[in-house]
Parts: C-alpha cells; sequence; structure tokens
C-alpha cells in the first residue's frame, strides 16, 4: 500500500464530497433552522426576555459563512474512514471493480453509523428539545452509533475470516447483526424530550438531513472509487523504480 497515494484519494475525495455537501446543506437544510431559530426567538420574546437581533443576524451569518469549509473538514474525516475500512477489506467487498466496491461500501457505512441511528433517534433542528439534556441526548446517540459501528466491523471481521459460501456469509452476518440492533433499540433508552415544534418543521428537517446526507455518502463512494482506480494505491509494483 503506498502511503502517499493512499492519503491522496482519502483526503481529496473526502473533500470533494464535503464541499459539495456544505453547499447543499446551505440551500436546504439551512431554511429549516432559520425558521426553527425564528420561532425560538419569539417564545424568548414572549417570555418577556431581552433579544438582541443584531447580535443573532451576526452569529448566524458567521454560522453559514463557515458551513461550506465545515463540510469540508467533515468530509476528509469521513473519507479517512472510508479509506481505513476499504484498505482493511477490499479484496472481500462485493462488485467487480474497486468503484463499485467503494459505493457499496460508502452505502453500508452509512447505513451503520447514520441511517440505524437516525431511525432510533430522528434528527431534530437545533432549538428543538430541553437545553438541560443536551449532553444526555448526545450520549444516547454516541451510544447507539458505536453500538451500531463496532458491531459491523465486529461482523466484518468474521465475515472475512469464515472460509464458508459467501452468500451465507452474508446472510449470517446479516442476521447477527439485526438481532444486535433490535436489542439496542429496546435496552437503550428513548430520547427524553417531547417535540413542541410544529412537525412541518421537524419532519421538513429529517427529510432534508436524510437527503444531504445520502448525496455526500454516494459523492464520497463514488470520488473515492475514480481516484483509487486513478492512483491504485493497493498496487506497489507500479511505484517501484527499475
Amino acid at each position: 500500500m503506498d502511503s502517499l497515494s493512499f492519503l491522496v484519494v482519502t483526503l481529496i475525495s473526502g473533500a470533494i464530497a464535503g464541499t459539495i455537501f456544505g453547499l447543499i446543506n446551505l440551500a436546504i437544510v439551512e431554511p429549516y433552522l432559520d425558521r426553527a431559530i425564528e420561532i425560538e426567538i419569539q417564545n424568548t420574546i414572549k417570555a418577556t426576555e431581552k433579544v438582541n437581533p443584531q447580535e443573532h443576524n451576526n452569529y448566524r451569518l458567521w454560522q453559514k459563512s463557515g458551513e461550506v469549509a465545515a463540510g469540508t473538514i467533515l468530509g476528509m474525516a469521513f473519507g479517512s474512514l472510508l479509506g481505513i475500512v476499504f484498505a482493511f477489506g477490499r479484496k472481500t467487498l462485493p462488485g467487480s471493480n474497486n468503484l463499485k466496491k467503494a459505493i457499496i461500501l460508502s452505502g453500508i457505512i452509512w447505513l451503520v453509523i447514520f441511517m440505524i441511528p437516525a431511525i432510533k433517534y430522528p434528527a431534530n433542528p437545533p432549538t428543538v428539545g430541553d437545553p438541560d439534556t443536551i449532553s444526555y441526548r448526545q450520549y444516547l446517540f454516541i451510544l447507539f452509533i458505536l453500538i451500531s459501528g463496532t458491531s459491523a466491523l465486529g461482523l466484518s471481521i468474521i465475515y472475512k475470516n469464515i472460509n464458508i459460501n459467501p452468500s451465507l456469509k452474508l446472510i449470517i452476518v446479516s442476521i447477527i447483526y439485526t438481532i444486535i440492533i433490535i436489542g439496542a433499540f429496546i435496552v437503550v433508552p428513548p430520547s427524553p424530550n417531547e417535540i413542541t415544534a410544529p412537525m412541518d418543521l421537524v419532519n421538513g428537517f429529517r427529510i432534508a438531513s436524510m437527503f444531504t446526507m445520502g448525496i455526500f455518502w454516494i459523492i464520497l463512494g463514488f470520488t473515492f472509487g475514480l481516484i483509487w482506480d486513478k492512483l491504485r494505491p493497493h498496487d506497489p509494483t507500479q511505484y517501484k523504480t527499475v
């Protein structure tokens, strides 16, 4: 494995996907955040508390201006994760070429660390929920990601090392993962907060978040696979000099 080519593949593909993710979020997700924050401001005014509109506007402008940069950094982090897992399991991943393998793996990671946890703890706009329970809610969400992620990782190791029919292996690890996740759904406590915001706002935010995150992982898998095939970091023979 050529380390430099590997870093280029993971960081460049992650930066591309993350930048696009940040731009899409600005167009699709931010309007829901603006509406949620406006509702929070109105509630604060009704409670006879002082609100500084200029301070609020400056803060939101700062947030939005940094969203693309934050998306790029997030993309590089997830690109590194995809790269590590891909390098570890490339030979056992389904797919006839590296592009297909990368897209399939990207979809699996999206399912394991985003979609499954989001079913248990759906995304809410930042101002929805009791501020006093933020740390507890974050703990529950991270706990569920860890359960889902470590279970998938452990089962991938089992899948790689069991020498039986690949279709049978896939069925076995899928059943085991499903049992673990069902158990986690039952055992891990639900979110402690009731939703008091308008449900059209909450549902719209959830759908938009799910859409943009799905697009991110599709782009990440696609760009990662293309650049991997271009640089071929897994093929050390091409870097040998005569």
